[in-house]
């Protein structure tokens, strides 16, 4: 013991400051190309930050107070995650305000943060977008098409223009696609412009899932999480902000087969590489598709986002809330 202390304050001596922890670790980094050398240095581990989370999605970092937020999605609540703090209750309920037991994922599911730093959820439970006011109080976003409940609005991204863009397959609905209280008869991605109209872009995909824009936000990536047909799709963006034909930009299905996860949340960096979750963990692509490796969680991998300097890619695995040290920056840092 007295050995250990003397080490200790030696190191504090020599070094100036107190020893961090050595946090665990899993996983691995598998590299299909040298390029990924890059973007993810060759020593980078995976970290494990939390654990004990239900299903843990929807990370987002929040610049002002230097923190993450995600979603437990069955405990309908997001969670707060802070160096030097760790894990603690944020938001209770997240995403379903009703009476008793809804579905077994009543929570919300993607959060994004809006150009003036509000917390907007994706939520199953109350079938609806909404935006967490600086007073407290939350506002509906979108909660219909054409009159018709959304199914359960799974993730979402901001244009620079401020319109949002989002997912709605129906994993969140009791029954999912049976549902008798299901009121679309399809999964579509749809925009709400800043004033307020919800318009339907696609529904030509069975499960839309995660989205996300290219840095000159010509191109809409949507994952496809359909064990079926588990792809990435890739649209034009016209002028109007409307979908041109869509193109299957990477497919996976036969990975879906004997590896964890599907295509889910994703994200995209300053050069436009794509971070995206899917079976065996985050898939990393260059713009043409081509893709230069994985990073293998071994966990069924559901989304990521960036934090701290923009460098830091937050993993939100299964159960577990992890961090990679990248060498890029993600897009808007």
């Amino acid at each position: 013991m007295i050995r250990t202390i003397v080490l200790l304050f030696l190191a504090v001596a020599v070094f100036g400051q107190a020893l961090l922890p050595v946090r665990p670790t899993l996983g691995r980094i598998l590299r299909d190309s040298p390029q990924l050398d890059a973007l993810i240095a060759p020593d980078a581990k995976i970290e494990v930050l939390a654990s004990g989370i239900t299903w843990a999605e929807g990370p987002v970092w929040v610049k002002d107070g230097g923190y993450l937020l995600f979603s437990d999605i069955p405990r309908n609540s997001v969670m707060k995650w802070k160096e030097d703090e760790g894990l603690s209750l944020f938001l209770k309920p997240s995403g379903y305000t009703g009476l008793g037991q809804y579905s077994r994922e009543p929570g919300s599911n993607g959060l994004i943060l809006d150009a003036e730093g509000r917390l907007v959820s994706c939520e199953h439970g109350d079938r609806r977008v909404s935006v967490l006011t600086k007073g407290g109080g939350k506002r509906t976003l979108a909660d219909n098409y054409q009159g018709k409940r959304l199914n359960s609005p799974n993730d979402a991204v901001f244009k620079s223009n401020g319109d949002l863009y989002f997912t709605d397959p129906p994993y969140g609905l009791p029954k999912q696609a049976d549902d008798p209280s299901r009121e679309l008869d399809f999964c579509g991605v749809f925009r709400v412009s800043k004033g307020g109209a919800v318009t339907l872009l696609t529904k030509e995909m069975t499960r839309p899932n995660g989205i996300a824009f290219s840095p000159d936000e010509k191109t809409l990536y949507v994952a496809n999480s359909d064990p079926g047909r588990a792809v990435w799709m890739a649209f034009p963006v016209n002028a109007d902000g409307m979908l041109g034909q869509g193109r299957v930009f990477a497919d996976v299905t036969a990975m879906a087969k004997d590896h964890p996860g599907l295509p889910d949340g994703m994200k995209v960096d300053r050069a436009g590489n794509l971070f995206a979750t899917g079976p065996g963990g985050i898939h990393v692509f260059t713009p043409d598709g081509q893709r230069l490796g994985r990073i293998d969680t071994g966990q069924r991998t559901a989304n990521c986002n960036w934090g701290e300097d923009g460098s830091v890619l937050y993993i939100t695995a299964d159960s577990y809330i992890c961090r990679l040290r990248t060498k890029t920056r993600g897009m808007g840092w």
